[in-house]
Parts: structure tokens; C-alpha cells; sequence
């Protein structure tokens, strides 16, 4: 599974990694369930690594942040995004001691939090990922 390939698709719950692309649509396949679908290009979709956290010095890619969180669970599955706002800050705080609290809502630490333990649920392996990026950095 590529780090690269995995969306999160507007109104629709979850993670997905992409399979194929075709002129009108995407197929995807749930990360959840492994049930394939076909996104049709209207639908809004977002590459998760795209997307990054506002902190108070830099933006940070949410790969950066769930190696974080990897690090900090030691491979497992973080606290439940059904925590309380309180304990879900204090834990992307211990995470992410810079994030900027103004812009970065509790609905996002909650996104993150649940992001993080579908892809643990799917098996994907944050320290593969790092390594992969350096060998293609050395290779430039």
C-alpha cells in the first residue's frame, strides 16, 4: 500500500487507496471493508498527502504528523477520535507540541486521530514509507 494512492473522498466515511483511474472516474477500494468503487469526478477528493497541519512556525505534511503519532503509540492504534475535545488536543499537543490551536480545529484533530488508525487497522507501516522517500531523494 503507497501512501501516495490513499484519498479521502467528501460524504463518503473512511480512507481509500486508488486502483485505477479512468476519463470519468476513479476506482478506489476501501480501506475498511476492500470493497471497490467507482468515484465519479464530480466528487470532491483529497491525496492525503497533500493535505498538511498549520503550526506556528510551518505547515507540516500529515505524513510527518501520523510518523509522529507512530512513533509516539509505538506502531499501534492512538486514542479513539471519540475522546473528548480536551484529551484529543492534549494528545496531538504531546504529538505536535506547535500546532497552531487558532486554525487547527478539534474536528481536524478528530480527522487526523481516526486517519491514523485506519491506516494502522490496514497495516501500513509509516518507517517503510520514510525509507522509501530517502531512497528516492538519494537517487536525485
Amino acid at each position: 500500500m503507497e501512501f501516495s494512492k490513499i484519498i479521502s473522498v467528501t460524504g463518503k466515511p473512511g480512507l481509500f487507496q486508488v486502483i485505477s483511474q479512468s476519463k470519468n472516474a476513479i476506482i478506489v477500494e476501501s480501506l475498511a471493508d476492500q470493497k471497490r468503487m467507482a468515484i465519479n469526478s464530480t466528487q470532491n477528493v483529497s491525496l492525503l498527502e497533500n493535505i498538511a497541519i498549520y503550526t506556528y512556525e510551518e505547515d507540516i505534511p500529515l505524513l510527518n504528523v501520523f510518523k509522529a503519532i507512530f512513533e509516539k503509540t509505538g506502531g499501534k492504534e492512538a486514542i479513539s477520535h471519540k475522546e473528548s475535545g480536551k484529551k484529543l488536543a492534549s494528545f496531538f499537543a504531546e504529538v505536535l507540541p506547535n500546532y497552531d490551536d487558532e486554525r487547527v480545529y478539534t474536528s481536524n484533530i478528530k480527522k487526523v486521530i481516526q486517519w491514523f488508525n485506519i491506516l494502522v487497522d490496514a497495516k501500513m507501516d509509516f518507517s517503510a514509507i520514510q525509507e522509501a522517500k530517502e531512497e528516492n531523494t538519494e537517487e536525485v
